[in-house]
């Protein structure tokens, strides 16, 4: 295997498992009267957890991953707990967009980085 491809399988895993703390943690807070605070929690701690997940996976250099993935899980992550309910299927689908992603987002590294 070579290293990008490990790179590209690590981020998708690490996206993948952010991603369903995230919404585990979203779908939980829903419940509350709290929603605003919990959605914000999800959306600040995601460029968190994907960078420890690869920092966790000996992966260095996830400055592009953890803020595009961060910026990239607002974005699709607020719209799957708007107001508007989706279905299963379609939040298991937004899911697997934002691993992919994030799969993607761990080649792209600047040459700054190590």
């Amino acid at each position: 295997m070579t290293r990008n491809t490990a790179r590209w399988g690590k981020g998708t895993v690490v996206s993948a498992v952010a991603a369903v703390v995230c919404y585990a943690g979203w779908s939980v807070g829903a419940d509350w009267s709290q929603a605003l605070l919990v959605g914000c929690a999800g959306v600040l701690a995601m460029p968190l957890l994907l960078w420890a997940g690869m920092r966790l996976l000996g992966e260095r250099g996830t400055r592009v991953l953890a803020l595009v993935g961060g910026a990239a899980w607002w974005l699709i992550g607020t719209h799957m707990v708007e107001g508007t309910r989706i279905d299963d299927t379609d939040t298991a689908l937004l899911l697997a967009v934002f691993a992919l992603l994030g799969g993607v987002l761990c080649l792209a590294r600047p040459s700054t980085e190590g």
